[in-house]
């Protein structure tokens, strides 16, 4: 099996997981109502999605 032959440091175990790290999503225009909305999306605010309304919007 294998074992590691020496103790691992903290500094060597911290700086491989610092490069784990979140990112921001990415935002599109909605072509309706030019607001910002997830990719792939309902547009929250109009409700189209594709050029067609799929949610009635208050």
């Amino acid at each position: 099996m294998a074992v590691p032959k020496r103790k691992m440091s903290k500094c060597r175990r911290d700086k491989r997981r610092a490069n784990w790290k979140l990112t921001v999503p990415g935002f599109a225009e909605c072509p309706q109502c030019h607001q910002l909305r997830m990719p792939h999306r309902v547009c929250p605010e109009c409700g189209y999605y594709n050029g067609k309304e799929v949610v009635a919007a208050e």
